[in-house]
């Protein structure tokens, strides 16, 4: 088999799979080894990065995948009609803390945070972008937490060692967005689980996310156990 039979070959597969596609599963469809694949997927590559085109072979989540260019963003909105899936101020931060301490405690989120996370953390792991990796081997065993390849694929990564270097972002215990209101009050929209968000935050994560994606009914617990 030739490298552009394999190209077009690879690109049918690119093109109807929904989620990253890895060289070793394209190899496995294909029948053929890697090395002819990587081959292939290098030359998409450098062809859907030509000017003028309207998707590109992006690298993410340890495979590849079409993504639409970002300056047709608007034109694609229009099309869906959809909210794009959006997270909350306290979300972020402490997926933050988690993709850059990961395995980390719970109480070692709180610890930065400075606020509970239970609630979160649940909402955090229903959409499959924080997992349980573990127990920490200390007194206690307490269940440790990190990123998911889905984190990866949301935020077009492709492996952890992509995230760009602390310097570049806040330092997490710099606390971005006080959790007091002025004068001392609590600020108003708390998440589930009742600690309170940043001033200027969403209430909570928006109700639905994105087509096939997340719901996998984490509930918020404390490190005592799982979330099954």
């Amino acid at each position: 088999m030739t490298t552009e039979e394999i190209k077009a070959i690879a690109e049918s597969l690119l093109f109807a799979s929904g989620s990253p596609l890895s060289l070793r599963r394209m190899a496995e469809v294909i029948g053929v080894v890697q090395a002819e694949v990587k081959q292939a997927v290098a030359r998409l590559r450098e062809e859907y990065s030509l000017p003028g085109r309207g998707i590109f072979l992006a690298e993410v989540a340890g495979g590849y995948q079409f993504r639409t260019v970002p300056e047709h963003a608007e034109y694609v909105r229009t099309l869906i009609r959809d909210k794009p899936n959006r997270l909350s101020r306290a979300a972020l931060e402490t997926l933050a803390i988690i993709a850059y301490r990961q395995p980390i405690t719970k109480a070692e989120i709180e610890a930065v945070r400075g606020v509970d996370v239970d609630g979160v953390l649940a909402s955090l792991m229903t959409k499959k972008l924080v997992r349980v990796m573990g127990r920490k081997d200390v007194p206690g065993r307490p269940w440790v937490y990190g990123t998911t390849p889905q984190f990866l694929e949301l935020f077009g990564l492709a492996d952890l060692a992509s995230l760009p270097p602390l310097p570049e972002i806040h330092e997490p215990t710099a606390n971005l967005y006080d959790e007091t209101a002025p004068g001392g009050a609590a600020a108003e929209n708390p998440e589930p689980g009742g600690h309170r968000f940043a001033p200027g935050s969403r209430g909570d994560d928006p109700a639905g996310p994105s087509p096939g994606e997340w719901g996998n009914g984490h509930t918020p617990r404390d490190d005592s156990g799982p979330i099954p």
